[in-house]
């Protein structure tokens, strides 16, 4: 595999500290309800800064994953906004890309799945090979998509959403019950995104990959932000006794 912290595949790239062209994100009274049931997402009130990797974490059914398809556009709030710096939704989808923890490939071969992107964004047909070769499938390059394993199949969801040149990429339990090989080569792979300036906001359950990624942590408990703060304070000091319990494996996933 490649050397996952010297490749960009962002036009005019920057380290993360210098760049200004990223989205900044407020959210104001955010709500989802589905059916006039039970409020799924209450009341958030969040501001992301447009830079660094940001991990969403919490138990089973405190609404992490359908805050991200929020985010995305994919489905709209029941009440309050979000803000990504004054844009559209749609001109702010634009703008990202969403991996899934289960991979969504086109029937086609693997090259043909970044080709897709690249004619879809208008972008040079040459980068296929260097996104294939960076997260290590340049060999399987003619190779169905539906043959490779579960980490290929997501290493492939990667490059094909780095394809895109996003300026904010979302994982949703992007390395969910892959091996501990393919998770340290997703997390490099990312980890390379976020230092050329690409703004990472992920739902994990896996502690010690937050841990390991995280600049800010995002704890959501019962619909409702619970806890917000550098990851270096979260995680040796949560505030409430809710995240303490997470933590600690005592409130389960």
């Amino acid at each position: 595999m490649s050397s996952f912290d010297t490749v960009s595949f962002r036009p005019n790239a920057i380290p993360t500290d210098q760049a200004d062209h990223l989205l900044p994100l407020r959210l104001r009274g955010l709500g989802l309800r589905f059916d006039q049931g039970t409020p799924i997402l209450k009341d958030l009130d969040l501001d992301l800064s447009p830079h660094g990797c940001t991990v969403i974490m919490g138990p089973n059914g405190a609404g992490k994953s359908l805050l991200l398809k929020l985010l995305h556009g994919l489905i709209a709030p029941t009440s309050g906004r979000i803000d990504w710096g004054g844009l559209s939704m749609d001109d702010a989808r634009m703008r990202q890309a969403l991996v899934f923890q289960k991979p969504v490939l086109l029937r086609r071969s693997v090259a043909a799945n970044i080709d897709f992107v690249l004619r879809a964004r208008g972008r040079p047909r040459d980068l296929c090979d260097a996104l294939l070769q960076h997260v290590g499938l340049a060999h399987k390059a003619r190779l169905p998509a539906r043959r490779l394993s579960g980490g290929e199949a997501q290493r492939l969801a990667l490059a094909r959403a780095l394809a895109c040149a996003p300026d904010v990429l979302l994982l949703d339990e992007a390395t969910a019950s892959l091996d501990p090989a393919s998770v340290q080569s997703i997390e490099a792979i990312v980890r390379n995104a976020c230092s050329q300036g690409t703004r990472v906001i992920s739902v994990t359950h896996d502690i010690g990959q937050a841990q390991r990624m995280a600049d800010d942590v995002v704890f959501l408990h019962g619909g409702r932000v619970v806890e917000h703060g550098p990851a270096r304070e979260f995680f040796p000091r949560p505030q409430s006794q809710v995240a303490r319990d997470y933590l600690s494996g005592k409130l389960v996933f």
